[in-house]
């Protein structure tokens, strides 16, 4: 009988062994947590959170913090629902949006690090996290979440490279890493992702190419200010909104722009761009309109009046005559070019009636400009005709600090330009 007993209590243990072994691969201290939720939440009625999800949730609130003065995580406590945590969205018993961080303006952001365990909430449509001190790179995981459609972490600390997973999120929509750490390439996955109209990657250290971009819903593509070298492939028509500048982009753009009509903002300055300026450009339905500091040659004569408020083509080699098609502009920067004769009658007098509030055409090689002696530019307007083939006159206003203290081109060198361009 004693043998006998003692073989059901070895086989008894092996028998609790091997539960064991398959259903506490999770801490201990994770099943008693959820069956105490658990029974809390059927008491009273409410929905039980997906263990996968609420393991991935404890997760992501170990790896970051409150900064001083937030309060963000004050809510999570796990004794109770946690799709009453402030910043998660359920449905059912998923997570489908979680927003990191009070949204407020103003108010403090996180600190700390993206725990990999957000790739577990597979049903997250939306992730957020607001500005802050997270550092570190961005989780590989987050190419799990198939069913991504807004993913933005901007204006926080996080470095490495972009994910290149991030590419095969078909259902993204929006992406905005702007304002981070992040270097590398822009992943070539993210041209195509098809349902992509957003892009935001400002304000990071990214180095390469731009890609071909085909995603035909994309709107918005923002990657200024980082260090992108070489030319522009390929743009998408739909593109309403577009700023490359602050790289190292180079070669010719007519091409690109052509099929660009439906911009409302252009902005290229501070690249290495070269060739003609399409002519097209200037008939897009733009606001604002940034070129400058590029290495743009050749004239530059619209095929009608400019409806675009400020066109700044500063800082090229752009040359020939001004086109009297600027006149309709209210701000218009040509300074510091190869512009050379008359400036055109139209300029002045939509300077006087204060029609246009800013022309600086210091820096070219023109020759004169119709004032009157007596006449009077409105305080609301500005012009500036230092450093040209002409003693300007002494009704221009004041000019930029760096326009430089000399009125007048030395002889010599109108001269020299002049017969270079006969």
């Amino acid at each position: 009988m004693e043998g006998e007993a003692f073989g059901h209590r070895r086989r008894w243990a092996a028998a609790r062994r091997k539960k064991t072994r398959t259903v506490g691969r999770l801490p201990p201290a994770f099943w008693f947590l959820v069956l105490f939720v658990t029974i809390s939440l059927l008491a009273r009625g409410a929905a039980i959170l997906d263990p996968v999800d609420f393991l991935a949730l404890q997760s992501i609130r170990k790896a970051l913090d409150d900064m001083p003065g937030s309060h963000f995580f004050a809510s999570w406590d796990f004794t109770g629902d946690p799709c009453d945590f402030s910043g998660v969205f359920c449905a059912g018993d998923r997570v489908v949006a979680l927003s990191l961080g009070d949204p407020r303006a103003g108010s403090p952001g996180l600190t700390g690090r993206l725990d990999p365990a957000v790739g577990s909430l597979s049903t997250l449509a939306e992730l957020s996290l607001v500005p802050g001190r997270v550092i570190g790179p961005i989780p590989a995981t987050i190419s799990r979440l198939a069913s991504l459609r807004f993913l933005a972490l901007s204006r926080n600390f996080l470095s490495g490279s972009i994910p290149t997973g991030i590419g095969e999120l078909r259902q993204l929509r929006t992406l905005d890493l702007s304002f981070n750490q992040l270097s590398g390439p822009i992943p070539a996955g993210l041209a195509g992702i098809p349902a992509l109209s957003n892009l935001v990657l400002c304000h990071n250290h990214l180095s390469g190419g731009v890609p071909p971009f085909y995603s035909p819903s994309l709107v918005r593509l923002d990657l200024k200010h980082n260090e992108l070298s070489g030319g522009i492939a390929a743009l998408p028509a739909s593109l309403q909104y577009l700023s490359l500048s602050w790289n190292q982009l180079t070669g010719p753009v007519d091409g690109v722009l052509d099929q660009l009509g439906r911009l409302n903002y252009l902005d290229l300055s501070m690249n290495r761009f070269s060739g003609p300026i399409p002519m097209r450009v200037f008939t897009f339905p733009l606001t604002t309109l940034q070129m400058q500091r590029n290495l743009f040659t050749g004239p530059v004569r619209p095929d009608a009046n400019v409806a675009i408020p400020t066109v700044d083509l500063s800082y090229n080699r752009l040359s020939g005559s001004i086109s009297p098609m600027f006149a309709t502009v209210r701000s218009l920067y040509l300074n510091n070019n190869r512009f050379m004769g008359e400036v055109p009658a139209g300029f002045v007098a939509r300077l006087m009636d204060a029609g246009m509030q800013v022309l600086y055409l210091q820096h070219n090689f023109l020759t004169g400009i119709e004032i009157k002696p007596a006449a009077e530019i409105p305080l609301s307007s500005s012009l500036c005709l230092q450093y040209n083939c002409m003693v300007p006159p002494a009704v221009q206003t004041a000019c930029p600090l760096k326009a430089g203290r000399e009125k007048t081109r030395p002889t010599t060198q109108c001269m020299d330009w002049k017969g270079r361009r006969d």
